[in-house]
């Protein structure tokens, strides 16, 4: 796919790119993000210098995963630092799983749910997604209230649904969906009797 550039009230989201590598070589010594994703730990240089130039681009070329730098909007509209990263991955059967970090310094501002919601309504409408999962570990916290703020529905616990380090962990479950942001789905939702949720009608 051809890069895309996302914009927000506050936020710009565009492909990692080389010139990012010292930003998120930075914001990975973070512990909490070494503990929570499935980012190395130690995290180096090189990791983030194979990370923005080898990986990233390489999942965006094959489909596989988009991932995007999350940076504050200039007064001009240009970029400012970066403030985290969030991406849309694994896609299966119209279901993408999305994951996201945030920069340390830039916590408790609603950064990351302007994005998740930035990158949830591209995903819908370009992807031809029509269900998004979030899981992270449990005890997760963080990361659960940014799902939370951003509209997902809590669904419960996978076991042995995370494999971070070489060790399977617990995780919960999320699911956004497009009509949980007023959009339209391209096939027809029939939710189970009592599943408090209306019709969702096909584009």
């Amino acid at each position: 796919m051809e890069h895309v550039t996302l914009t927000t009230e506050r936020l710009l989201l565009r492909p990692f790119a080389p010139a990012d590598t010292d930003e998120v070589s930075a914001a990975c010594q973070d512990p909490g993000i070494q503990r929570w994703t499935t980012v190395p730990s130690p995290y180096t240089r090189e990791d983030a210098a194979l990370f923005v130039g080898r990986i990233a681009p390489g999942t965006w070329r094959d489909g596989t995963e988009y991932s995007f730098a999350v940076r504050l909007r200039d007064p001009d509209g240009g970029a400012g630092p970066l403030v985290g990263a969030a991406s849309l991955h694994h896609p299966s059967s119209g279901t993408w799983e999305i994951g996201y970090w945030t920069a340390a310094g830039h916590r408790g501002r609603g950064y990351t749910t302007e994005a998740v919601r930035a990158l949830a309504r591209w995903g819908f409408g370009s992807l031809a997604c029509t269900r998004l999962e979030w899981r992270a570990e449990v005890g997760n916290t963080a990361s659960r209230a940014v799902a939370e703020r951003s509209g997902f529905t809590m669904e419960g616990v996978l076991r042995a649904g995370i494999l971070n380090k070489g060790t399977l962990r617990d995780c919960w479950v999320g699911s956004l969906l497009p009509h949980d942001l007023g959009m339209p789905s391209r096939d027809t939702y029939l939710p189970a009797r009592g599943t408090p949720t209306p019709h969702d009608t096909p584009a």
